[in-house]
């Protein structure tokens, strides 16, 4: 695909038009490919995303302790998260990979959407400022960001699960994707938390992955709970 191509499907999804367009060509090269690559616009861009979601979340909900604002962002940058909105933006069809990489479904691979995506956000920095990344963001995000529940209580339900698993002795639990629906821009992931040893299977939903596995987390906790008389 041409440069001129690459340039239009960015205008198209993030709404950005690349002043320099060899910033895009290399935040769209994986390291299989080229010894020039997206490792360094990733690290960039994962600062970037990190700075602009903390003050999101730190201006939409003043009355949050750090603590939880810290779990607000972790539940939407995160390798699942990330990976399921470069998908939805159409990254996976604009990687540029290594043959070797390519012919293994490299393009498909979570680690590599979701470093690709970053490494994006900062090329877009790279090529204009951070008023221009800044809002690119919050556009990209608008759901993950609206799909934020204050009235929770933001405790990491796949965290306490976890810490009480290991408290017990008990496996780790297993999260499975079942299925995605919706639109590109409305989408809806369900989530199973399997625990073998206990015969458990609880399910989740949300509009992200993070939401959706908090939910299932939450149901096998409580079963747990019911089964145990604890």
């Amino acid at each position: 695909m041409s440069n001129q191509s690459k340039s239009n499907w960015c205008l198209n999804s993030f709404n950005y038009d690349f002043r320099n367009s060899s910033l895009l060509e290399l935040a769209l090269t994986h390291r299989s490919y080229s010894a020039e690559n997206n490792e360094r616009p990733e690290f960039l861009g994962d600062a970037v995303l990190d700075l602009v979601l903390s003050d999101v979340l730190f201006q939409l909900y003043p009355s949050v302790d750090e603590g939880n604002l810290s779990l607000m962002r972790a539940s939407i940058v995160n390798e699942r998260s990330l990976s399921a909105l470069a998908r939805q933006l159409g990254i996976n069809e604009q990687i540029i990979l290594g043959e070797g990489e390519s012919l293994s479904g490299g393009q498909q691979r979570d680690s590599i959407l979701a470093n690709t995506l970053e490494a994006i956000v900062g090329a877009i920095y790279l090529d204009s400022n951070f008023e221009k990344i800044a809002a690119v963001i919050k556009t990209i995000f608008n759901d993950s960001i609206n799909s934020i529940d204050p009235s929770l209580s933001y405790k990491d339900d796949k965290r306490h699960s976890k810490n009480y698993f290991n408290n017990k002795k008990r496996i780790f639990p297993e999260y499975r994707l079942i299925k995605t629906t919706g639109e590109k821009h409305d989408q809806q992931f369900f989530i199973d938390c399997v625990i073998k040893d206990e015969g458990i299977t609880t399910s989740g939903d949300g509009k992200t992955i993070k939401i959706a596995e908090q939910e299932a987390a939450r149901e096998a906790l409580k079963r747990l709970a019911d089964d145990k008389g604890e």
